[in-house]
């Protein structure tokens, strides 16, 4: 009887450490690597062998920022990232967990924020939610087939609305009673007590509250004054713990109060990662200072790491519908209207237009959004003439304001006038200087959010493709070893998680990748479903990269192919608990 389950014989061998890479075999047996050896493993000895030649043998991928909430309850494959190598991800980002609160009230929190149809997520909840406390959160997640890994964070937003109701969590009169404070921190120590990563708070007023109830108020997390929060990240301290954290991009000095919390003195420093640094086009000056704080905090005793997102920053939109117009109030005041013919009826006001057009020749204060309509190309629109141009070429030609011009087509195609810009990380020197600080978090894909509009599931393949361009270049950012730590062992070890490596013992989760199809434009996207929610969303597809997945020690991708059993059967991924 062979002793191994399969063996991969023949591949470049990254161990998840940073240690130099070399050709060797891997055995693995009941789920972990029992075998790293560069001597021939005979064949007969495996049930399995894979051929690895040429290709790289790497730990699978961690994703630390993701939005899977709901759709691990339905569609627990998350096939969209583990067919890009990710074999852990992590969720409850944003504030924006599934634990406390009951089914409205996570679908209201979650759904406009994430753009995640209202309709679609609330009878999932309404349907699968039998739990209100982290434990029994725990319990469940272990009963489901899950395709990837799991680790989550308890979400600030979630556990204010489960404690004091949604209504009372976003009144800017109301503050939590003692009562109420202490009902929050028993949660919070029950979910740290169960393997919790530790809590996500949010600050940036922008995301907003769905359905009828509290329409458009920001969320929960936004209300509480920093009190709270600092009376809640007394236990995740004590615990040795994460806060996870965004600033307000409207007062960037906010990330100060952030900063208090993270250092050390005369107690233990608090692990804190914030979202997100970026190199804006709009606001470039703040590159400089979120690299000073990070330098500065952890020089100070701190433990802090700014997440980086390791290629440019794309959105696209339709029509009006897009979150940075979240930042000005005519944007917002448009946003904030569901029905057309208002919304339509407001856009054609021309004090509205004055106002939009103010704000869009304003340039030197704190911006998200460039205010370029001549950096946003049309990609579809029902007026055929108008794809492949930007709004200013459009508005030249037609001899009107830009604003005008963008607020019009708005008006006569709505959300059938699809465009896209890049609003960050379009300078690539300054990409590599970011991703090559060792205190920056490699992640912020937003894997299962915003689905027709960013696509980073591929997170991982873009580092790696950057990584590899710059060494190419004779101008490395990093070795390539070192390049699979951040993305595996590096980020394991700071969330304090058994994940990220594949030596001797550890868990088997491996992926066997094709360097040599790099050669291709990993930023494109595409259409496909998005199993149980009769959706369509935006992706990547990057044929001829990622070969085999294996998640503890299972067939989770076999030549570039699904396993049918991803996501249905049990013994693929598993929750997690910090460590």
């Amino acid at each position: 009887m062979a002793q191994y389950d399969f063996l991969i014989e023949g591949g470049r061998y990254f161990d998840g450490t940073g240690a130099p890479s070399f050709i060797c075999n891997l055995a693995i047996r009941d789920g972990r690597i029992a075998k790293v050896c560069a001597e021939p493993i005979p064949h007969y000895e495996a049930d399995r062998v894979i051929d690895a030649s040429g290709c790289w043998v790497t730990p699978g991928f961690l994703d630390t920022h993701t939005h899977y909430d709901a759709e691990l309850l339905v569609s627990p494959s998350l096939s969209e990232s583990v067919r890009h190598g990710v074999t852990t991800v992590l969720v409850g980002s944003c504030s924006l967990s599934m634990i406390c609160s009951r089914d409205e009230d996570a679908s209201d929190i979650f759904t406009r924020v994430e753009t995640v149809p209202r309709e679609r997520v609330l009878p999932i909840l309404q349907t699968h939610k039998t739990w209100s406390t982290p434990r029994q959160w725990v319990a469940h997640i272990r009963q489901v087939p899950l395709g990837p890994n799991v680790i989550s964070f308890l979400g600030h937003s979630d556990l204010r609305v489960g404690v004091m109701g949604l209504s009372r969590a976003t009144d800017l009169a109301v503050q939590p009673s003692e009562e109420e404070l202490q009902a929050m921190e028993r949660l919070l120590e029950e979910a740290l007590d169960e393997g919790f990563l530790g809590l996500s708070t949010m600050c940036l007023k922008w995301d907003k509250v769905d359905g009828d109830r509290e329409w458009s108020k920001s969320l929960p997390s936004t209300y509480a004054r920093w009190k709270e929060v600092a009376r809640l990240n007394r236990l995740v301290r004590r615990y040795g713990r994460v806060h996870q954290g965004a600033p307000n991009a409207a007062t960037p000095l906010q990330i100060l109060q952030y900063v208090r919390e993270c250092l050390g003195w005369l107690r233990r420093p608090l692990k804190t990662t914030l979202i997100s640094q970026m190199d804006l086009k709009g606001s470039a000056y703040l590159t400089n200072l979120t690299r000073l704080t990070s330098k500065v905090t952890n020089a100070l005793r701190g433990d802090f790491r700014w997440q980086v997102l390791p290629t440019p920053f794309t959105v696209y939109a339709d029509g009006i519908d897009v979150v940075f117009f979240e930042e000005f109030g005519a944007g917002e005041m448009a946003l904030d209207l569901r029905d057309a013919v208002e919304r339509n009826q407001l856009l054609r006001d021309e004090a509205y237009r004055r106002d939009f057009r103010k704000f869009y020749g304003e340039k030197l204060s704190p911006r998200v959004w460039q205010r370029d309509f001549g950096d946003a190309m049309i990609i579809d629109c029902p007026d055929t003439s108008l794809i492949g141009k930007n709004f200013e070429e459009v508005a030249r030609a037609r001899g009107v304001h830009v604003v005008d011009l963008f607020l019009d087509l708005v008006v006569e195609f709505g959300k059938q006038i699809r465009w896209y810009t890049t609003v960050g990380n379009h300078r690539k020197p300054v990409l590599k200087r970011m991703v090559k600080d060792p205190r920056a978090l490699i992640t912020f894909s937003d894997a299962g959010a915003h689905i027709r509009n960013m696509a980073f599931y591929n997170l991982p393949l873009r580092m790696l493709k950057l990584v590899q361009e710059s060494i190419a270049d004779g101008d490395p950012v990093m070795t390539m070893e070192q390049a699979v730590h951040r993305l595996t062992g590096d980020q394991a070890d700071w969330f304090g998680v058994d994940a990220g490596r594949i030596r001797e013992g550890d868990r088997a989760d491996v992926v066997i990748l094709d360097p040599s199809g790099f050669d291709q434009d990993l930023e494109a996207v595409c259409w496909a479903d998005m199993e149980n929610f009769d959706l369509q969303r935006l992706v990547n597809r990057n044929p001829g990269i990622v070969k085999t997945v294996l998640i503890n020690g299972k067939l989770a991708v076999e030549d570039e192919q699904l396993s049918p059993g991803l996501g249905r059967e049990m013994g693929f991924g598993v929750f997690i608990p910090a460590r």
